[in-house]
């Protein structure tokens, strides 16, 4: 063979293909395609074709999304996005198989290679590769992507709180392999003896798909290695394959047995890896390097979690996956630093909510040791609306949308479970999350859909169990939280008497939900777990995850996105610091205070030997400074300029924080991501009127050199927060589902029956309660139109209705203290040229002898921003 066929070319390949020297350097080429994108938003007729002239299209790379400059607006564009790519192959690449592949692109993508269509994938959070074989030419091509985020009916997720930003939003990678070659995500591997022999020794399974688009029958060697963490070849097999002409076959083979393997665990994550060679005679045609842990856990329904054979209540965080300016075109860098900030203060599992994540973050997870929870796209959220937008319901109310749906959803499970099935750090699936947010004649669906999920699950990987995240709701007979292997509650769900106890493992998958902008309290909000101090943990439960680990954008608006314990631009509130004192017991700093401003600081977790690939960047913070360099809690305002070099922020060469704007300067800093597509030395000044400015050198590296004045440079993006378009408040109804919560019950009374859309069933309180109270949150800042209270029958009721945006400070809107009049229902409006009632929470208190019973509570109003 040809030596020069053996050079890797490749800025970044996932998985990675270096061996050990008892190994070949393998002859595939996975080349990072990150760099040099134009992009245009719109709809651009003919921008598929080479001919097209995009040269007013501005310059980007990847990650990119549609709402850069994005900071966490409810409202976002949605489109069409187009994006092109000139890129060269010699008359020896086309000798071989060429792909190109995403990591992910929201939500709609068709891909032209030379002005014909290539491939097409639908699904926001899973990747996908195209086979650009027949299409590619010696010398220029062009690649030409059209993206769009366009809501559909039968797409998953119909629904959920987050923000559905377009974009190519994740790594794009251009691979060349032999025809005869390891499948995309071909290979899994599996220990499976390890909890039968306690960890002891193992012999490790691996399935390997093999591809053969040759026109000719062959016969292959599979020679398959086990690495040690040190690099050492510990296990080998090897097998003959006799692969026809345009077929695939997997490939499945188990090594002896490997005896005292280094466990992988949070506090020691140790890695193995496998490479897979495939030969034909002694030439070698393909090699895939595969990383994975020897690690064993059990789920238990009375006893919870453990793993390698030791009990581990775990602590949780969940976390999006959007930063402050870059929205979700975040660097895998910048994903490594959110897996750290958990780890740093303690925690030891993330809810990776709502969709599945990039596999650079399952690596991380991996690596830092950090436990996952990995969940697929089918989302709800509360007080939904008809179909056309991201708040409609969880499930089709059209029976027309059933099938296409259905097909989404496990389409986009199957590959999340290929792409991260591999990762050590998962030790679940999860399919859902608050599915139930669905019109009520959906909910026979629901349940089909995830009976069909739960079962594919099984399928394609009995090594982990399947779990129904957000599972609190239906109450009684429609329950789904048994219809999977590991029940995750919500909210209220830790203190329904449904959920105590279950027959299946179980989890707290959120708790907390305290909304604070930077600082914040120095408190851990834990929510509804404070009740009976089930925030200790209780011995059958498993572990609870906080909401939630980072301020994120919400289609619901700011209230509902700030819930974090980080904030959008990545620096901790005090309840972070809190978590880091109970869990890591590291103390925290001293606050800053108010002083007399005289310098900046300015400070980047990287300065030298940092990618410019679009796979890496820093991150910055500036800090407000007094004379003798104490930090201080002024916020004045401050710019971020890149004096000279390459480099971007989310808004162009320059960036402006100040306290009241959506770029906030607060408690005396300010952040934000930097990247570059170019190499050399960016020098960025830090700049505020009237205080010595600060400066700092980046080295970025692995492109080309920027030339000034030659070097395209990042086009200015002044933020201006996104309309979509006038339209007119809409009022939304809430109550059904949401959060509930209650001073006491009788048996198979519980609160949640009060607001559960069935006027039959309802909530009482216990007996002997002498202050009876019952409490909706609907998750939303509300301003209030209608309270609608209905009681089980006609009596006297004794009782005020009061609201709150906290559920600390309360006010009285219907006090009936001292009523003499029976009643079934209660009706509250609130006039719109009234001054405006807000609130979140809605509480109804009976005084002591009033009958304290609730059938249901209806509250409408316009969500705020």
């Amino acid at each position: 063979m040809n030596p020069k066929k053996l050079i890797i070319l490749f800025l970044l390949c996932t998985p990675g293909l270096w061996l050990s020297a008892q190994t070949h350097i393998s002859p595939r080429s996975c080349i990072n395609f990150n760099r040099e994108w134009k992009y245009m938003r719109g709809d651009i007729k003919g921008a598929e074709q080479p001919t097209y002239n995009d040269r007013e299209w501005e310059s980007t790379g990847i990650p990119h999304s549609f709402s850069i400059p994005y900071f966490m607006s409810n409202e976002f564009y949605i489109g069409y996005g187009w994006y092109r790519k000139l890129f060269r192959l010699t008359e020896e690449d086309l000798s071989q198989k060429i792909f190109l592949e995403f990591d992910g692109v929201f939500q709609e993508a068709e891909i032209f290679i030379n002005g014909q269509q290539a491939g097409r994938h639908v699904g926001g959070y899973t990747g996908f590769q195209a086979d650009i074989s027949s299409l590619v030419q010696a010398g220029d091509n062009l690649v030409a992507v059209r993206v769009n985020n366009i809501w559909k009916p039968n797409v998953a997720p119909r629904a959920g709180e987050h923000v559905f930003s377009g974009g190519i939003y994740r790594n794009v990678r251009l691979t060349k392999k032999s025809p005869i070659h390891i499948d995309w995500y071909g290979t899994f591997v599996t220990t499976p003896d390890l909890g039968r022999n306690q960890g002891k020794a193992s012999t490790v399974r691996v399935e390997t798909k093999i591809c053969n688009h040759s026109d000719k029958d062959g016969e292959y060697r599979l020679v398959t290695r086990i690495l040690s963490p040190e690099g050492k070849v510990i296990a080998t097999v090897e097998n003959k394959e006799t692969l026809a002409a345009h077929s695939a076959k997997t490939v499945f083979q188990t090594t002896k047995r490997l005896r005292t393997p280094s466990l992988w665990h949070p506090e020691h994550p140790v890695l193995y890896k496998v490479i897979s060679s495939l030969y034909k005679g002694k030439e070698l045609l393909d090699c895939d390097e595969t990383a994975f842990g020897f690690r064993w856990f059990e789920w238990t329904a009375d006893q919870g979690f453990f793993l390698n054979g030791k009990h581990l209540f775990f602590k949780g965080a969940n976390v999006h996956q959007d930063q402050a300016g870059w929205g979700d075109a975040v660097t895998e860098a910048a994903m490594r630093r959110d897996v750290r900030m958990m780890k740093e203060a303690g925690f030891d599992l993330i809810r990776g909510s709502h969709y599945p994540h990039a596999p650079a973050f399952s690596k991380a997870c991996d690596e830092e040791g950090m436990l996952f929870w990995s969940e697929a796209p089918f989302w709800g959220i509360g007080g939904f609306q008809p179909d056309g937008y991201w708040n409609a319901s969880a499930y089709p109310a059209s029976e027309k949308d059933y099938k296409g749906f259905e097909e989404s959803a496990l389409q986009q499970l199957k590959e999340m479970i290929r792409i991260h099935r591999n990762h050590p750090s998962i030790v679940t699936w999860s399919m859902c999350n608050e599915a139930f947010f669905s019109t009520p004649e959906a909910i026979p669906g629901v349940r089909h859909l995830l009976e069909r999920m739960v079962k594919l699950s099984r399928q394609l990987d009995p090594t982990r169990p399947a779990a129904i995240g957000g599972a609190q709701r239906p109450l009684g007979k429609d329950r789904i939280d048994l219809i999977g292997d590991i029940a995750g509650y919500n909210g209220d769900g830790a203190t329904l008497s449904d959920f105590q106890q279950p027959a299946i493992p179980s989890v707290i998958s959120e708790y907390g939900s305290t909304t604070a902008e930077r600082p914040g309290a120095y408190i851990p909000g834990w929510g509804d777990l404070k009740k009976n101090d089930g925030w200790k943990g209780l011995h059958w439960r498993s572990g609870q995850a906080i909401w939630c680990g980072f301020d994120h954008g919400s289609i619901a608006g700011n209230r509902l996105g700030k819930m974090g314990i980080v904030d959008y631009f990545r620096i901790p509130k005090r309840s972070w610091y809190w978590y880091r004192n109970e869990y890591a017991r590291v103390a925290p700093p001293e606050w800053p205070q108010e002083g007399t401003p005289a310098q900046l600081k300015l400070e980047a977790s990287e300065t030298t030997g940092v990618q410019a690939d679009g796979t890496d960047d820093v991150q910055l913070t500036v800090s407000v400074l007094d004379s003798d360099g104490r930090r201080l809690s002024n916020s004045p305002s401050v710019q971020l300029k890149i004096v000279s070099g390459p480099g971007e922020f989310p808004t162009g060469r320059s960036i402006t924080f100040e306290k009241n704007s959506d770029i906030r300067i607060l408690d005396g800093q300010a952040a934000i991501a930097f990247r570059s597509y170019y190499a050399g030395t960016a020098v960025i000044e830090a700049t505020s009127p009237g205080l010595a400015p600060a400066r700092i050198e980046i080295l970025f590296e692995g492109a080309p050199t920027y030339e000034p004045g030659l070097t395209p440079v990042a086009k200015e993006r002044p933020y201006q927060r996104f309309v979509r378009k006038a339209h007119k408040e809409t009022v939304q109804t809430f109550g059904r589902n949401n959060p509930t919560f209650s001073s006491s019950q009788q048996e198979a009374q519980n609160a949640g029956l009060a607001a559960d859309g069935n006027s039959t069933t309802y909530w009482q309180a216990a007996a002997n309660d002498a202050s009876p109270s019952w409490t909706l949150d609907t998750e939303k800042g509300l301003i209030l139109r209608n309270i609608h209270v209905c009681f089980p029958k006609a009596e006297i009721y004794r009782y005020v209705i009061e609201v709150s945006e906290d559920n600390e400070r309360w006010n009285t809107v219907l006090n009936k203290l001292n009523t003499t009049i029976a009643e079934q229902e209660a009706r509250i409006s609130f006039k719109v040229q009234e001054a405006p009632v807000n609130a979140r929470f809605i509480r109804i208190r009976f005084v002591n002898k009033s009958p304290a019973a609730i059938a249901e509570v209806e509250v409408s109003g316009i969500v705020r921003d």
